[in-house]
Parts: structure tokens; C-alpha cells; sequence
């Protein structure tokens, strides 16, 4: 599993290392850690990108499932090298070694942000692409490697796009762990424009086993979109944080928008229902309490984010510092 030291990869290990044996390919940038992974688990630090690495630890491997990405639109718009290397080279490589090792399967994470925006309805798989930012141009790339490499070389590679995620070990530059901090901090939560963007919310352990269910059964040369059970707009979602927190509105400070900002997204799941059986189990008012709760009980976690690399970011990108 490559990039599984992050967010949804940890998870996605957490759901499935005692009955597997795994092993973890991670560069471990400022969102990957250690801690975020099983004692049990072994883990190699490095980089998708290097061939005889990735060649080397794919001999004998059951499946790869690619989790290795550059995460934050922000930072893809600041400058989007990084996100070219791992999202397009480094998915190749990937590719490559599935061919040359015969590894039996290999599933791509992405996004529903490879679709871009939508007015009304739900895209699904048959939806054309159309990435807004670097971020999603390049797992847009990434996700049209798969699917050549399907097609041309015979591989069994699948996709899956989640909608939104959130919950526990969630890097704290994402809309709903940087709200939650800095409520219960009280420092200003920095909502974009008129924060009324919505965003269709999938816990992440429902996304795991979403992947999970595609790996297992999915049709090889297909992609499954796994949307969230609720749409919410993002000035609602810090709302509902304020309230789970204890804090004021009062807190809530509108800074300029992000360029190019898609509107809306919204993911039809119909085919991985229909297909594997997979429904969304977390409603969004659950999820979100049990956030808080995580992010509340676990300063451990947080606190070394908070105090390190973290806040030189977020004063550059927001014009100011943490206030504490």
C-alpha cells in the first residue's frame, strides 16, 4: 500500500492488517507519520517515483493500492511540481511494476474532483473529466494511466473515487479538522468567499471499505465512485463544529475565495451498490460528533502539527499567524 502513512491509507490499514500481510511504501511528507500505522505494520520509507524501490518491494505482491497522493488543492495552485511527480510519474511507475512483477491487482484512489463542478445531479463514472486545479488535473492523469494500462496491457487495475472525506488523523489543513482546532482554540476559522460550496461528506472508514469492496470485486478496467450519504455547504459544517465545540460565532472570519473554487460536487454510488452491495453507513451529524470527540481526546496527535511546520504554512496562506 503506497502513501498509507497518510489519512484514508492508515485507515484503510487499520481495517485490514490483522488478516493481511502489509507492507507500507511512504515518503512520509509533513502528512504521512509513523504513528499513524500499527506497530505490527511494516512500513518503507520512500517515494513512488523510484523504480528499483517500487520494483523491488512489488515481487510477490498480491495487489498494490495506491494511496500515495499530494492531497491539498492549495498547496497544488501554490506550485504543482509535486503533484505532477507523484500523481503522473509516479502512478507509471506504479503501473510498471504491476506488469513486469504480474502483480494480480492494483487499485487507484482518487477523487471526485477529477469530474470538476456540478449545478444539479450526481456524476457518475460515465461523467466526462474535468479537473479544475492541478490537483485534479494530475489525479485526473493519473486515473487515465489506469485505465490505459487496462486496456492496453491487460492489467487488472480498477479506480475508486471517494467524495469528501473526514474523521480521525485527518492532516489539519482540510476544511473540517482546521475548524474543529481552531474552535477549540479560539482562533478565527477562515471560511472561503460566501463558504456556501457544497460538499457531498463520506466518513473515511466508509470509504475503506468502499475501496475494500472494489478491490475485491470490482470489474477489472473499471471505476467506481463511492459518494457520501449527506451534501452540506461548508459555512453549515463550520456552524455544526461551532456547536459541537462550544465555540462563538463570532469566530467565523470570510477571507477571499480560492481560485477557480468548485461549487458543487456530488457522487452517485448506484454502481458500486448495485455491483458489490456497498451503501454508506455514517450519517454526516454522527460522523462529525465523532470527529470533534477524536480531535478533542487526542492532543497527542495534533499538538506536534499544530506547533511545528503547520503554522509557517498557514500564516503564509492565510495572511496571519495562530493566535495560540
Amino acid at each position: 500500500m503506497t502513501g498509507a502513512a497518510g489519512f484514508i491509507g492508515s485507515t484503510f490499514v487499520h481495517l485490514l492488517h490483522r488478516d493481511h500481510d502489509i507492507v507500507v511504501l511512504d515518503k512520509l511528507t509533513y502528512a504521512g507519520r509513523r504513528e499513524n500505522l500499527p506497530e505490527d505494520v511494516e512500513l518503507v520509507v520512500g517515494a513512488i517515483e523510484d523504480r528499483d524501490l517500487v520494483l523491488e518491494l512489488a515481487g510477490g505482491a498480491d495487489a498494490i493500492v495506491n494511496f500515495a497522493a499530494e492531497s491539498h488543492v492549495d498547496r497544488s495552485i501554490a506550485d504543482q511540481n509535486a503533484f505532477a511527480r507523484t500523481h503522473l510519474i509516479g502512478t507509471g511507475v506504479l503501473l510498471d511494476a504491476v506488469r513486469e512483477r504480474k502483480v494480480g491487482r492494483f487499485l487507484q484512489v482518487s477523487t471526485d474532483e477529477v469530474y470538476g463542478s456540478i449545478e444539479d445531479g450526481s456524476f457518475t463514472e460515465r461523467s466526462p473529466l474535468d479537473p479544475s486545479s492541478p490537483y485534479s488535473a494530475t489525479k485526473a492523469g493519473g486515473d487515465l494511466l489506469v485505465s490505459a494500462h487496462a486496456h492496453t496491457h491487460g492489467i487488472e487495475a480498477v479506480i475508486c473515487r471517494g467524495s469528501n472525506n473526514y474523521g480521525p488523523r485527518q492532516y489539519p489543513e482540510k476544511l473540517i479538522p482546521l475548524m474543529i482546532l481552531n474552535a477549540l482554540h479560539g482562533d478565527p476559522l477562515p471560511v472561503y468567499g460566501d463558504g456556501r460550496q457544497v460538499r457531498n461528506w463520506l466518513y473515511v472508514e466508509d470509504f475503506c471499505r468502499g475501496i475494500l469492496a472494489v478491490l475485491e470485486h470490482g470489474r477489472a478496467g473499471e471505476a467506481y465512485n463511492v459518494g457520501g450519504p449527506d451534501e452540506c455547504e461548508n459555512i453549515e459544517v463550520v456552524r455544526r463544529i461551532l456547536e459541537l465545540t462550544g465555540a462563538d460565532d463570532s469566530l467565523i472570519e470570510h477571507v477571499t475565495d480560492r481560485p477557480g473554487h468548485d461549487r458543487r460536487y456530488s457522487l452517485s454510488s448506484a454502481k458500486l451498490s448495485e455491483e458489490v452491495g456497498w451503501e454508506a453507513s455514517v450519517r454526516f451529524e454522527d460522523g462529525l460528533r465523532r470527529t470533534v470527540d477524536w480531535y478533542r481526546e487526542n492532543e497527542s496527535w495534533w499538538g506536534p502539527i499544530r506547533s511545528g511546520e503547520y503554522r509557517e504554512y498557514y500564516e503564509r496562506h492565510y495572511g496571519r499567524p495562530l493566535a495560540s
